[in-house]
């Protein structure tokens, strides 16, 4: 088993993006608290992990008192965190602008964004009072930071917003030691987005098949972001699938 490298919290750690980076953490020697909605997933997370320490902390992060409860429970059996990856997100079926229902729009941007500050802040708390002070944030944003789909209003504001989350973080960090840094990724082969493979809508409207990438490349990009020292940290990384059509006209 790798040497003990610190203290991690992984959202959104039972499937997908979340559980790739947790087992890639867990190899590099990271206690892992797993936290998402679903115990089970969660525990499935945490068998895969082997021996490695791992706690499992469920929460709904679109209710703010579950995220605060998961950050205690953290600190209680960790006694401190160095590195907090905000993985968990949320989309809705595409839909045209103006027929985004209001109810839709807030449910992306409470998960999404919402509690991605709040955990956030919580990890800032923490990590401003532990000795030594410090540690690191890596928030999951998306190609859609830099580029839409069509029909994707919610989930590209979002993440959007979410660079602008990473910058700021990343600034007010600066005194407390505290990085922050962002990872972009484009068609992952998760339940997410491994429907690109099964053709998706382009930006002339017609529909087209997309590569997609093994999502463990995605885990243990985190994994490595995380491994730098303190006076290092990778702002902005994006991770796509080689052939998708995000790089050029269409």
């Amino acid at each position: 088993m790798a040497e003990q490298r610190g203290f991690a919290l992984v959202t959104g750690a039972g499937s997908g993006i979340g559980r790739s980076a947790s087992l890639a953490l867990a190899r590099d020697g990271w206690a892992v608290a797993l936290v998402g909605r679903r115990r089970a997933m969660l525990e499935e997370t945490a068998s895969l992990a082997g021996q490695a320490r791992t706690l499992i902390a469920p929460a709904d992060l679109a209710d703010p008192a579950q995220i605060e409860a998961a950050f205690a429970t953290v600190r209680q059996e960790f006694g401190r965190l160095d590195l907090l990856f905000n993985n968990a997100g949320m989309n809705v079926p595409g839909v045209a602008l103006e027929d985004l229902p209001v109810e839709k729009w807030k449910a992306v941007v409470d998960v999404n964004l919402t509690a991605c500050f709040l955990c956030t802040q919580q990890a800032f708390r923490i990590m401003k009072a532990q000795t030594p002070q410090g540690g690191r944030i890596i928030n999951n944003g998306s190609i859609s930071a830099h580029a839409p789909r069509p029909d994707s209003i919610a989930y590209t504001a979002t993440k959007h917003a979410v660079t602008g989350l990473t910058r700021t973080t990343a600034l007010d960090g600066r005194k407390y030691d505290i990085a922050c840094g962002q990872i972009d990724v484009g068609n992952a082969h998760t339940a997410m987005g491994g429907r690109m493979a099964g053709g998706v809508k382009q930006a002339d409207g017609h529909f087209a098949e997309e590569p997609t990438m093994d999502v463990e490349h995605c885990g243990r990009m985190v994994a490595h972001m995380a491994s730098l020292p303190k006076e290092a940290n990778i702002l902005t990384v994006t991770i796509m699938a080689t052939k998708m059509p995000f790089v050029g006209r269409g």
